[in-house]
Order: structure tokens, then C-alpha cells, then sequence
């Protein structure tokens, strides 16, 4: 992997993982268009890479992270659900699940719920994220496990669980946002680990690879956050809803094509 591609794909990292359109489904065609092939540390950096856009969230946001102890324990609770079933049948998932195809669907269905999202859910109750309730929390965890198969994305997920449970669309994002934090840093401590334990190492070439990608991650992450919230408060989900549609597409046109798409 070159710089250039590290940055880039460091860019659609940034950009779509706190968005509802799958960064998974970006990085399909991303790797596909460049001619990245999937290798260890390949498949370590989309992951670990995550690191800077976690930063991204406590930079932005770190004075929630001060307020009370209960702010915590719903973080766990909601991240309960996923941890579970991801540890129990990973490997299922892993062999049934993770193809292209099974991404450009889940697009394309995501994308068609996110155009009906602010009609069906249009009565919130809870206005701040701080008012969420222990049994909200779970019920947002419950609705992240959509988030394993892949193309759903964790985000549409969770942010689509907390509007069924009252949440504005503000409130619901911001929550979302929070619950990936131990999500994503328990995903890039697991790949970490996989990775040094089957005997890998990093070069030194590599590692400035993860140095960039974390840091370029983490500034576009910045920009993207910002510019959902206020996006999203204004307009809502449609846009969305149409864009995972039009991705779902083309991976599937690239697939028909003779493509040899992968996830990495």
C-alpha cells in the first residue's frame, strides 16, 4: 500500500464512518478502483485506522465524557448486544456474511429504510442524549447488531434504534457517535492482537502508514461530524437513504462487470 492510498482510504474512513452509508461498502469500491490487494496489514489498517476517528468523538465532545459515572454504564449496556453475538458467532457471520454482494443489498434495503426513517419515527420525546434511560440504552444496543451484517452500518443502525425509542434525530446521532466508541476500540484491540499473535510485525514504512492514516482520520472525522449534525437537524435522513442507494448500485454494476471485489 502506498501513501497515497493509506491517505485516501483514510479519507473515506473519516468520512463515512460516523454517517449513516456504510464505510464498509465505500472501502469495496475504494480498494476495487486502486487495486489494493487484501493482505494482513491491509485488512489491520482499515480497522485500526478507526483509532483516529475515535479521537475525533472525545476531542468534540469531551465534556460529556466528565458529567456522571451513568453516562458510562449505558455505554456498556448498549454495547452489550453486539459484543455478544459478534464474539459467539463470528466466525458464522465472518464466512456467511462478509461477501460483496451481501454489502451492495444491505445498501440498497438501508437505503430505502433511511428514506421512510424521520416519517416512521417522527414523535421524539428525548431531546438530549444525556436523558437516554438504561432500557433505551439496550434497545439501541439490540438494534446495533443489524450492524454485523456487513453494508448495514453500525451508524444507520443505531441511530435508526434510537429514533424508535424517542430519540431526535440530533440526540439519536450523538448517542450513536458515543456507543462507538468501545465498538470500535474493542474491533482495533481485537485485530491488533490477531495480528501480532499469527507472528506479524510492522515495518517501518507501515507504521507511518498507521501514523498518517490515524491522523488524517482523525481531522476528516472532525469535518464530518460537524457537518452531519447540522445537515442532519435541517434536512434529515432522505439524502442518505438515496446515496447508500446509488453505492449499493454500483457495487452491484461492478460485480455484474466481472469485478473482483472483497472486503478487506
Amino acid at each position: 500500500m502506498s501513501i497515497i492510498e493509506a491517505i485516501i482510504l483514510a479519507i473515506i474512513e473519516g468520512l463515512t464512518e460516523f454517517l449513516p452509508v456504510s464505510s464498509t461498502g465505500h472501502m469495496i469500491i475504494a480498494t476495487a478502483l486502486m487495486g489494493i490487494q487484501p493482505s494482513a496489514f491491509v485488512k489491520l489498517f482499515t480497522i485500526v485506522i478507526q483509532l483516529g476517528t475515535i479521537l475525533s468523538v472525545l476531542v468534540l465532545y469531551y465534556k460529556r465524557f466528565f458529567k456522571s459515572l451513568s453516562f458510562y454504564y449505558k455505554l456498556v449496556i448498549a454495547a452489550i448486544p453486539a459484543s455478544v453475538l459478534g464474539l459467539l458467532f463470528n466466525d458464522f457471520i465472518d464466512s456467511l456474511l462478509e461477501s460483496p454482494l451481501m454489502v451492495a443489498i444491505m445498501l440498497v434495503v438501508g437505503g430505502v429504510v433511511l428514506l421512510f426513517v424521520d416519517k416512521w419515527f417522527n414523535k421524539p420525546t428525548v431531546e438530549d442524549s444525556d436523558e437516554i434511560s438504561y432500557k433505551q440504552s439496550f434497545m439501541i444496543g439490540v438494534y446495533q447488531c443489524l450492524a454485523l451484517i456487513p453494508g448495514t452500518s453500525r451508524s444507520a443502525s443505531t441511530i435508526i434504534g434510537g429514533m424508535a425509542e424517542k430519540l431526535t434525530r440530533k440526540a439519536a446521532a450523538e448517542f450513536s457517535f458515543f456507543l462507538a466508541l468501545p465498538m470500535m476500540f474493542g474491533a482495533s484491540a481485537v485485530k491488533l492482537l490477531k495480528f501480532f499473535k499469527e507472528g506479524n510485525t510492522f515495518t517501518s514504512e507501515e507504521l507511518n502508514l498507521l501514523i498518517v492514516g490515524n491522523l488524517i482520520g482523525f481531522v476528516v472525522a472532525i469535518i464530518a461530524i460537524k457537518s452531519f449534525i447540522g445537515f442532519l437537524t435541517k434536512h434529515g435522513f432522505k439524502a442518505f437513504g438515496w446515496y447508500r442507494i446509488v453505492i449499493g448500485v454500483i457495487i452491484l454494476v461492478l460485480l455484474l462487470s466481472g469485478h473482483s471485489l472483497q472486503i478487506i
